[in-house]
């Protein structure tokens, strides 16, 4: 039976990630890279028996990185604050230990609870994302915006769902659009990419209709129909903002570190 690793990042979770590590209790080595929390992250990480090692915030593939590499076992598991292990899906990692992995990674199924009920629709589900892998064989790559998992290897995919909290309210997924989209803004100007007059008009009603039609949001309810008019509004910003950087009406400054969290780690990725 291999040991397992559990690998987190955090910035200021006290509110989330007791729940998170109580969901892997079980796994035989938890690590936890902070990024120099001012609220009771760390304290609550150890009362827990997660390692704690506190580190400037680098960026996400960076953090990530850090955190694979102080796993001390070979199969690890990445999770986020604002994530728990289903007991079904526990099970089925525990089994897979118990009976051996017959990939190199995994990818989970991740479902979301907004707005008082689980999504399962509007693009947000099943969401698959690399969360149990081989440490040899793996590394974290991408931008500030996208890190993605790296993997050489086979894949496979595990059948019961991560479960996901990504915002508090409306107002919280106000506040990380705002952020993401700045972060967004800024990465495609850095890349040479201008604001044209179809991304502030035919781009956001396109994801509206693809969110709310194509990815069957209707099905989720007022919540699908929320998801549809965020996710738009959402895409307007961005390119609202790499207008006006293009314009030279805003400058580009270098976003706290406490920005570029909340901007990337509880947004839906597109």
């Amino acid at each position: 039976m291999p040991p397992l690793s559990v690998a987190m990042i955090t910035y200021n979770e006290e509110a989330r990630l007791r729940e998170a590590l109580e969901s892997v209790q079980w796994a035989d080595d938890i690590v936890v890279v902070d990024a120099g929390s001012t609220d009771g992250t760390v304290a609550i990480a150890t009362a827990c028996g997660a390692r704690v090692v506190v580190h400037p915030w680098q960026g996400f593939v960076a953090q990530r990185n850090l955190a694979l590499a102080q796993a001390r076992h070979e199969w690890v598991l990445s999770l986020d604050a604002d994530e728990r292990l289903s007991p079904a899906l526990q099970a089925e990692i525990r089994q897979l230990c118990a009976t051996g992995m017959q990939a190199d990674a995994y990818y989970v199924p991740r479902l979301s609870f907004f707005l008082g009920r689980w999504i399962r629709h509007s693009g947000w589900y099943p969401n698959y994302k690399i969360r149990l892998f081989r440490k040899s064989c793996s590394v974290w790559q991408g931008g500030e915006v996208h890190e993605s998992l790296r993997v050489q290897g086979r894949l496979a995919y595990l059948r019961h769902p991560l479960l996901h909290y990504p915002y508090r309210d409306l107002a919280h997924n106000v506040h990380t659009i705002n952020r993401y989209s700045t972060l967004g803004a800024q990465q495609l100007h850095a890349r040479g990419r201008r604001a044209h007059w179809y991304d502030l008009t035919l781009r956001p009603l396109f994801t509206f209709l693809k969110k709310y039609g194509l990815c069957q949001g209707f099905r989720d309810g007022p919540p699908g129909l929320v998801i549809a008019a965020m996710t738009a509004y959402a895409t307007f910003v961005k390119y609202a903002k790499l207008w006006e950087l293009q314009q030279g009406y805003a400058t580009a400054p270098e976003l706290p570190a406490e920005a570029a969290w909340y901007g990337v780690q509880h947004w839906h990725k597109e």
